[in-house]
């Protein structure tokens, strides 16, 4: 299983992007699958996740700005990031959990500054 994030750049306060996250090769048995964050200096933090069912949550501190969907067919997630904040920068990795184990994409960086 590979993960390809993408999406990321620099962007003004107030103004949004799309990451996307594509999946590679087979899986099985998803558990879920998640975004998280680290920005510099900072240790990584846990951003949104989706469940294999479905079931979705966000962080706290991106609430009514960030959602996480994905689509099935082309096996690819999603985190649509709205009203983006200078402390949103940070490189954004996401992360697939299979009842095989887990797997990290090489991350891709959000830059939010005027």
């Amino acid at each position: 299983v590979q993960l390809q994030a993408s999406g990321g750049g620099l962007v003004q306060p107030g103004e949004s992007l799309r990451l996307s996250c594509a999946t590679s090769g087979r899986i099985i048995g998803i558990k879920a699958m998640r975004w998280y964050r680290q920005a510099p200096d900072k240790e990584r933090e846990w951003v949104a996740a989706i469940t294999g069912t479905s079931n979705f949550n966000v962080a706290d501190s991106v609430k009514g700005r960030f959602t996480i969907s994905r689509d099935i067919a082309k096996k690819t997630m999603y985190l649509q990031m709205n009203t983006l904040e200078p402390e949103d920068t940070a490189v954004y990795y996401c992360n697939i959990d299979t009842v095989y184990g887990s797997c990290w994409g090489q991350g891709t960086q959000v830059t939010v500054s005027s």
